[in-house]
């Protein structure tokens, strides 16, 4: 039987050292790697050691212990098994079993784990053909709860156990803990049989199977004839029951059977069920006659390929994901690197601009704080006067028929009419001053802030936490005067206090006076006469200014504090940055093209290639006539010299797989890695792509009317405007690397330089004639496109492939690159339409920020292409 089961076994490859490979080498990435951000998901995890460390199980499921027993025999080829005595289930008390290869034949009770237990069988004592009945029953339910839940493990010499076990679930009356479907399946990769004995199924068995089906397990359900599986059938004589029985094909092949229509019913099978594989995904399948066991072969290796897509599309997920997030954080740090100057610039410039504001408002006030002073004074006088004389003292005692106090209390009580009169005063001028600055406050303070506060937060000195906002806030309080009153301690309201102080102190007093009210009121008024307002407010001033030229220096002193933290960040940022682009994006890429490639490999095959199309710098193309489900195809084999080469093939990859399905690009179907490339002796990544008519080289070297050549160059352009739009950059647009279909519409590939911009390390790249003058500074964005673009389209307006004049006379690439620095470019031809003329020039200006975008160039072509097709087809040659 266990040639029937795997005789016909198409082109083998490694794929279970190459999947257990791919898995290995993705740990680096776990969570014990510098990548701590990027792991498994944790089922995620647990299926992919399932599926590189558990070994294929068979597990023979079924209505009842003989319909079990009789499969188990029938695959192995020996009656291992004996079928039961009595045909009662419930009756039945056989335990499970499990049969794995071995050099010798042994039979013991283990547990899961595999701990063998010290029991003595019967098989122990005696030679056995079949296993004895009473080593496969459960005793009495007062048996050793471990030897119930242990199960009766078969080792044997049997090819087929050599690549997978097998296992016979238990009876549903033996059942325990440890025994159930779902624990069995933790660990093996499952291949489920179900043997049926009955025409029908019953309530519990389809409910049996409805739990199977939670589990998106097919099964290969086989029918066994009801003799077969009791010795008491009366039917059949004791030398009969061993001969097999052969069921004639008759209604069964041309109507649908009970048990068929009752699967097809309860949705068990497919429509048809005839279990062909369906994009990886095995269906479960029902053989009528006992004879097609060998159609067991075919439905195994479709599950077990099953399994491996699934654990390949599950690993690729992964790879996929995190290179995705390796990407992203690459874009994130280079928007970084080039914000966070500018940002500290921003700040700078606006800190300087408000400081310079609000000391222009410091020279420009001291007459209106006079004058506000004097009004101020004036207005207030008669409430303050009122106010002082009616003023109750703290902390003195005072008579009530106002005898004279202590000297020192008279100075306590002048004192308090004196804070009176200066908070009054101070509350007048700050009220006045903060509305005379109020703009500042939208002009300065919200963007301000927020950039500062930005800034801060990416700086990981907490040290400097808030710093340069507090020296901030500093200058403007200095301008609101907010908390300008006598209590705070300001320098403003302490000059006026001193001011008076020294006032009111010259008053030469002889003997204590009585603290009457208008001796109050007289101490208010000669305070008040006393103020020169001209002197406070140049004083007010000139304290303004030097509160302004104090927080300006301070905050200008924070900010390069905080600049330097900023910028040993951005070093290692930059560093950090390096290494996303040059070691951790590619590593992932290698192995998101190992995971891919493998998962195509086993759901379509390895392409067969056909005769050569075509060689390039980096492969061969040949043409394969289908591949899964396309037709025809061409097939890139790349054979990559080293690492960097394989790392920049697979982000290549990555990007084009990752890309959209565009009209203007060449789509890439799948790709192979094929081990045995060459005979041999090399590796090769076999890319399957779209099959085109030619490319554009070809197309201009056999003549293309005008209006094609426009629409070609607005085709291009689309192409590469879409390429802009996800955030990549071609940079090696030419003839080759555009073709044309058979209506002669463009579409753009090899996208093997194609890198988003935040992952391009400043490589010089591209074909020396389309190549941007920049591009040799290593610094360069997607209007390298642009030039390239430009240079392209001056060949689509001649019509030709010869090579301009200026790049015609270069002797060598060096030559060539040191005139495009210089300003060499394609020469004018009578023939161009001057907006055409106007559009290459532009398209190919040294000066990347001259070039127009995309989004441009695409509608001044179109009005082109609408104004030069109207002319007569004798003109149409023409440009």
């Amino acid at each position: 039987m266990i040639g029937l089961l795997f005789s016909s076994s198409p082109e083998s490859f490694p794929v279970d050292t190459l999947f257990h490979n791919i898995t290995c080498r993705s740990r680096p990435f776990g969570p014990s790697s510098a990548a701590d951000c990027i792991s498994f998901p944790q089922h995620e995890e647990d299926y992919l050691h399932a599926a590189v460390g558990c070994f294929p199980c068979i597990l023979i499921l079924g209505q009842n212990c003989g319909a079990k027993c009789h499969v188990l025999n029938c695959v192995l080829g020996e009656k291992l098994l004996p079928v039961v005595k009595n045909s009662n289930e419930k009756n039945c008390r056989r335990r499970r079993l499990k049969f794995t290869h071995g050099k010798r034949t042994s039979i013991s009770l283990a547990l899961p784990g595999q701990y063998v237990l010290v029991h003595h069988l019967a098989a122990h004592q005696r030679k056995w053909d079949t296993i004895p009945e009473e080593d496969l029953n459960m005793q009495d339910s007062n048996e050793d709860p471990a030897h119930r839940l242990a199960h009766l493990e078969v080792t044997l010499h049997h090819p087929l156990l050599q690549e997978m076990d097998i296992l016979v679930l238990p009876c549903r009356e033996a059942q325990s803990e440890g025994s159930t479907l779902s624990d069995c399946l933790k660990y093996s990769l499952p291949i489920i049989v179900y043997a049926i004995s009955e025409e029908h199924l019953t309530e519990s068995e389809e409910h049996e199977l409805q739990e199977l089906k939670k589990l998106s397990l097919p099964v290969f359900f086989i029918k066994v004839p009801r003799h077969l599986c009791n010795n008491n059938s009366e039917s059949h004589s004791g030398q009969e029951k061993d001969v097999p029985v052969v069921v004639k094909a008759s209604k069964f092949e041309k109507e649908k059977s009970p048990l068929l229509q009752q699967l097809l019913k309860s949705d068990f099978l497919g429509p048809a069920g005839s279990g062909q594989p369906n994009a990886g995904k095995a269906q479960s399948v029902l053989v009528e006659h006992i004879e097609k066991l060998r159609q067991l072969g075919a439905f195994a290796k479709q599950v077990v390929q099953m399994h491996l897509v699934d654990a390949a599309t599950v690993l690729n997920g992964v790879h996929c994901r995190s290179l995705d997030i390796f990407i992203n954080q690459a874009f994130d740090m280079q928007r970084d690197l080039q914000i966070t100057p500018k940002r500290l610039e921003y700040t700078r410039d606006k800190e300087n601009e408000l400081f310079q504001s609000l000391m222009n408002i410091a020279n420009r006030k001291q007459e209106e704080m006079r004058d506000l002073i004097v009004e101020t004074l004036s207005g207030l006088k008669e409430g303050l006067l009122e106010e002082a004389g009616n003023l109750e003292f703290q902390d003195i005692i005072i008579c009530e028929n106002g005898e004279a106090v202590s000297n020192k209390d008279i100075k306590c009580c002048i004192k308090q009419i004196q804070d009176l009169i200066i908070t009054r005063l101070n509350q007048a001028v700050a009220n006045q001053l903060i509305s005379s600055v109020d703009y500042l406050r939208e002009s300065f303070v919200g963007t301000l802030e927020r950039c500062l506060k930005s800034l801060e937060k990416s700086n990981h000195d907490t040290a400097m936490n808030n710093v340069t906002s507090n020296h901030l806030k500093q200058i403007l309080n200095a301008a609101y005067h907010v908390e300008v009153t006598f209590h705070s301690g300001s320098t403003v309201s302490r000059l006026l206090w001193e001011q008076i102080k020294q006032i009111i102190q010259r008053m030469p007093w002889v003997n204590p006076p009585a603290v009457t009210t208008e001796w109050k009121r007289k101490i208010g008024q000669d305070a008040i006469e006393s103020l020169c307002a001209t002197k406070l407010a140049k004083s007010i001033c000139s304290q303004f200014r030097t509160r302004l030229n104090s927080s300006h220096e301070a905050f200008a002193a924070s900010l390069r504090q905080l600049e330097a933290g900023l910028s040993g960040r951005l070093e290692k940022m930059e560093d950090l940055w390096l290494k996303v682009r040059k070691d951790h994006a590619p590593r992932l890429a290698r192995l998101s093209l190992d995971s891919r490639s493998l998962r195509d490999l086993l759901l379509h095959g390895k392409p067969k290639l056909g005769r050569e199309l075509g060689r390039g710098q980096y492969g061969v193309v040949y043409l394969c006539e289908s591949w899964a489900g396309h037709s025809p195809c061409a097939l890139k084999s790349v054979v990559p010299p080293d690492d960097k080469h394989w790392n920049d093939l697979a982000l290549e990859f990555h990007y084009t797989r990752s890309l959209p399905k565009h009209e203007r690009l060449v789509d890439l179907h799948g790709s192979v890695i094929d081990y045995s490339y060459g005979g041999g002796s090399s590796i090769a990544v076999l890319l399957i792509m779209e099959r085109l008519h030619k490319d554009l080289y070809s197309g201009l070297k056999c003549g293309l009317k005008l209006d094609v050549r426009l629409q070609i160059a607005l085709d291009v352009v689309e192409g590469i405007r879409f390429l802009h739009r996800q955030g990549l950059v071609h940079r090696d647009i030419k003839l080759k690397n555009v073709l044309l279909d058979k209506q002669n519409r463009a579409k753009i590939t090899d996208l093997g330089f194609c890198k988003p911009e935040a992952m391009m390390s400043g490589s010089i790249v591209g074909t020396p004639i389309h190549m941007a003058p920049e591009l040799f500074s290593g610094k360069y964005d997607n209007s390298v496109d642009v030039y390239a673009f430009g240079i392209l389209f001056w060949y689509l307006c001649t019509g030709t492939i010869k090579l301009p004049e200026a790049f015609e006379k270069c002797s060598s690439k060096d030559q060539l690159w040191n005139n495009v620095k210089k300003g060499a470019r394609p020469e004018r031809l009578a023939m161009f339409d001057e907006e055409c003329w106007q559009l290459m020039e532009a398209c190919w200006s040294g000066d990347p920020s001259q070039r127009p975008l995309l989004g441009i160039v695409q509608p001044i072509l179109q009005n082109v292409a609408d104004r030069l097709c109207k002319r007569s087809p004798e003109q149409h040659n023409s440009t």
